[in-house]
């Protein structure tokens, strides 16, 4: 999470490390609800426990990751005895991905929220994440001003991505500067693209993105038939001269699936 100030070495490490600690109890409570932990559970930077003991009253396992030697020690001493939490010792964006099925939940801090979001796509088995951001991150990441990131329309059809609620920065210890939210991101039980379709479509996104001439229409237009495109951005309902950054996913689907025809899972 951001970082708090402070003038102790232990104020000036938990800066360093973005340690700020989750304290609201039912902050903690609306973050297991969003999450609806069931089986394993990896939680990135357990910190004092607090969200870990949460997590274990309703999932199978957590295995948290805590990267300050102290505060590892400090929690494996308190849940000890708790035989569905593990304490590892050590960076979470080290962490062996699991073969079995398994979900991401944490406070994770402000710096590496980026890193942790890739790790999380990049696990094969993993089922969600519900991670705790700063809330413009959040609200970057699933539409909620208006305009869908990069990121976020290149995974839409693998991952849904939905602001499960708001978290203010009084919730917290250290206080950060900003307010934070909670992130859920879903690993769909049948992608909305084909696997062998999905190289092209990151390639479309990605082109589209690039603005080369300035709206996405006129940049799509640089690649294929305008009669093609003009018909495509009919269907899709997205009028032209839009900018690529308010297209909803779901459109960018839709431009793709009329430019690429037969690209859809089963046909």
């Amino acid at each position: 999470m951001g970082s708090g100030g402070g003038r102790t070495p232990r104020d000036r490490a938990r800066r360093v490390l973005s340690q700020n600690f989750m304290v609201d109890p039912d902050a903690v409570n609306r973050v297991v609800e969003a999450a609806g932990p069931h089986g394993l559970v990896l939680e990135p930077g357990g910190g004092e426990g607090v969200l870990t003991l949460a997590l274990a009253g309703t999932c199978k396992e957590v295995i948290t990751y805590e990267i300050d030697p102290r505060l590892a020690g400090r929690l494996a001493s308190r849940t000890r005895g708790e035989g569905r939490i593990t304490v590892v010792r050590g960076d979470f964006l080290g962490a062996r991905v699991p073969r079995e099925p398994f979900a991401v939940v944490g406070n994770v801090p402000y710096a590496i929220t980026s890193k942790i979001v890739s790790w999380c796509l990049g696990a094969p088995s993993l089922t969600s994440a519900t991670l705790v951001t700063q809330l413009e991150y959040a609200r970057k990441r699933t539409g909620d001003f208006g305009r869908w990131s990069l990121l976020t329309v290149l995974t839409w059809p693998e991952y849904s991505w939905e602001l499960l609620g708001r978290v203010g920065r009084e919730s917290f210890r250290p206080v950060p500067a900003v307010d934070s939210a909670i992130v859920g991101i879903g690993r769909r039980p049948v992608a909305l693209l084909a696997e062998e379709s999905l190289a092209d479509y990151r390639a479309f996104v990605e082109y589209g993105f690039a603005g080369l001439g300035g709206s996405l229409d006129a940049s799509l237009r640089m690649r294929y038939p305008a009669r093609e495109v003009g018909a495509a951005f009919e269907a899709a309902q997205v009028r032209p001269g839009t900018v690529m950054a308010s297209v909803h996913p779901g459109q960018w689907l839709a431009l793709f699936d009329r430019l690429h025809p037969a690209e859809r899972p089963g046909r």
